[in-house]
C-alpha cells in the first residue's frame, strides 16, 4: 500500500480529528490513527469509542489496504515539514515509511483491522443546518453545562428540534442558557443530549463555516456530515430535567444597562467578593445601580454606582459574581436587560441588541441568599 499527499493538508486534517483522541486511553489502538485507503481516496478515522470522527482526503494512489499509524508520533513529525509532497509506503517489516524531500522516517504500524469500528445508525431522523448557527449554537451554550458525573443528562446539550425551530439549552442547576433558531427547522420533533467533547470539536471546525451540517439522529447516537468530514457519537442516555418549569414567567422589575460597563464593574467588584461564595449584591432603586461586595473576613470591601434603565420596584438581590461574569462575556450585544421579580427567584438576562433574525437566548441565574 502506498500513496502520495500534500503535508500541510494531511495536517490540518489530522489536527481536527487529533483533538477527539485522550491522553490515556484504555485500549492501546486507540492511540491511532486509521488510514483506510481505496485509490485516490484516502479515509482517515480517530476515536476514543464513544465519539468517531472521519475525514475523507484526496491522495495519489492507485492501491488499497487500511494500517493504523500512532497519532501523536506523526502530528509531531507533520508539524516540522514545509509544505511539500510525501510518499507513504507500507513495508513488509511492519513499519510505514513516509519519504520527503530531506530523508525518510520509518514508523511501526498496527493493523487496520483491530481499530475500533464506528456505529452505523438504524432509521435515523436527520436536519440540516448552516455550520456557522450550530457552531454559534454550541458556543452560547456548552459553558453552561454542569461537570458533574453524578448528574450525567445535565453535563451536555439538549437538542430539542422541532418543526418550527430549533432549541439548544445548557443548564448546571446554577445558571441556564436557551439558545433558539426560528429560521432553522426540523422535520419532525426530536430531542436528544449532546455530549461535550464532541460539541467542543465542532465548535471548532465549524466556526464561520457557510457549509451546510446534515445531522442524523436516532435515540443512542448523532452524526453529523459536512464537507468531508462525519462525526458520530453516542449520546448521553437519560431525560433533561423540564427547564420551562424553572425559568420565572412574571418578571416586572426590568433593568437595561451597557453590557461591558456591568461586566466591567462586577469583574472589578467581585475581586472584593468572598473567595468561596463569589457574592456580589445588586441593589437596585430608580436610575442608580448599586454593586458591592464584601469579605469580611479579609476586612475587603467594593461598591460601585452605575445609572442604568429600571422600571419596577426597588430591590436587592445577590448572584454569584462568577456566573454573572460568564453569561456577560458570553453574550456579544451592546446593551442587556435583567428582569427578576423576588429576591428569591432567578434573574433572567438577555441581550437587547445584536442578534440576527429568528435569533433568541435567553440566560437564567440564580440568586444567593443574602446574608444582610
Amino acid at each position: 500500500m502506498k500513496f502520495i499527499v500534500s503535508s500541510s493538508y494531511l495536517l490540518k486534517q489530522l489536527q481536527v480529528l487529533g483533538g477527539i483522541i485522550n491522553n490515556n486511553n484504555t485500549l492501546p489502538i486507540l492511540d491511532n490513527f486509521l488510514f483506510d485507503l481505496n485509490q485516490n481516496s484516502l479515509k482517515v478515522s480517530a476515536s476514543d469509542l464513544e465519539t468517531t470522527i472521519t475525514s475523507t482526503l484526496a491522495v495519489e494512489s492507485s492501491e488499497e489496504g487500511s494500517v493504523c499509524i500512532p497519532a501523536r508520533l506523526l502530528l509531531d513529525t507533520l508539524k516540522t515539514f514545509p509544505e511539500q509532497p510525501l510518499t507513504f509506503t507500507v513495508e513488509d517489516n511492519n513499519t510505514v515509511e513516509i519519504s520527503s524531500s530531506s530523508g525518510k522516517y520509518a514508523l511501526a504500524y498496527a493493523s487496520g483491522e483491530d481499530f475500533p469500528t464506528a456505529v452505523e445508525l438504524k432509521d435515523p431522523s436527520a436536519t440540516k443546518i448552516e455550520g456557522d448557527i450550530l457552531a454559534t449554537a454550541i458556543s452560547k451554550t456548552i459553558f453552561a453545562a454542569g461537570n458533574d458525573d453524578l448528574r450525567p443528562v445535565m453535563s451536555g446539550v439538549f437538542f430539542q428540534f422541532t418543526t418550527d425551530d430549533l432549541t439548544f439549552v445548557a443548564t448546571d442547576a446554577h445558571k441556564l442558557v436557551k439558545y433558539t433558531r426560528t429560521d432553522v427547522k426540523a422535520s419532525e420533533t426530536a430531542e436528544f443530549i449532546m455530549p461535550k467533547k464532541p460539541l467542543n470539536l465542532l465548535k471548532g471546525i465549524l466556526a464561520g463555516s457557510e457549509e451546510e451540517v446534515s445531522v442524523e439522529y436516532n435515540d443512542s447516537n448523532a452524526k453529523f456530515s459536512f464537507e468531508n468530514t462525519e462525526m458520530i457519537c453516542r449520546l448521553i442516555d437519560g431525560k433533561y430535567p423540564n427547564y420551562e418549569a424553572v425559568i420565572p414567567k412574571e418578571n416586572p422589575n426590568r433593568l437595561s444597562i451597557d453590557r461591558n460597563q456591568f461586566l466591567n464593574s462586577v469583574r472589578r467588584v467581585s475581586i472584593f467578593s468572598n473567595k468561596t461564595t463569589h457574592q456580589i449584591r445588586l441593589k437596585i432603586a430608580g436610575a442608580e445601580l448599586n454593586i458591592s461586595a464584601e469579605d469580611i473576613d479579609y476586612s475587603n470591601k467594593a461598591d460601585e454606582r452605575l445609572t442604568c434603565d429600571y422600571q419596577g420596584d426597588d430591590i436587592q438581590i445577590g448572584f454569584n459574581s462568577r456566573f454573572l461574569t460568564e453569561m456577560l462575556n458570553n453574550l456579544t450585544s451592546d446593551e442587556v436587560s435583567l428582569e427578576m421579580s423576588l429576591p428569591n427567584r432567578a434573574g433572567i438576562l438577555t441581550p437587547i441588541d445584536g442578534l440576527d433574525d429568528g435569533e433568541h437566548v435567553t440566560m437564567l441565574v440564580m440568586p444567593v441568599m443574602l446574608n444582610n
